[in-house]
C-alpha cells in the first residue's frame, strides 16, 4: 500500500475534493498501479466523474478494482455510475 486517500465529510457529487485530487495526482506521478476502493461510489457518484477518473487512470496505466465490482472496466463505469447518479438525485430529492 502507497497511501490512503480519503475525503471525510465532503459529497461524492464533486470532484473538488482533497483526497481524490491527490489520488489523481499520484496516479500521473505513477506512484502505484492499482486503486482499491470498497465501490465505485466511494471514488464518485457523479457519473461524468466516474468516467473521467476511470480515463485517467486508465490513460497512467492504473487500473481500479473494489470490493463489491471485482476489476472495473467500461461496463461497470457505464451502468454503475449511472446508478449511482440516480442515486444521489434521489436522495437529494428526499433530503428536499
Amino acid at each position: 500500500m502507497v497511501e490512503t486517500y480519503s475525503d471525510r465529510a465532503i459529497s461524492g457529487a464533486s470532484l473538488i475534493r482533497s483526497g481524490i485530487q491527490s489520488l489523481l495526482a499520484d496516479a500521473q506521478g505513477r506512484r502505484f498501479d492499482m486503486v482499491l476502493s470498497e465501490a465505485l461510489d466511494r471514488i464518485s457518484r457523479d457519473q461524468e466523474d466516474v468516467a473521467g477518473v476511470f480515463k485517467r487512470l486508465r490513460f497512467a496505466d492504473v487500473s481500479i478494482f473494489t470490493l463489491s465490482e471485482g476489476e472495473i472496466n467500461e461496463l461497470h463505469v457505464g451502468l454503475k455510475g449511472t446508478m449511482n447518479a440516480l442515486f444521489l438525485k434521489d436522495l437529494a430529492l428526499k433530503t428536499r
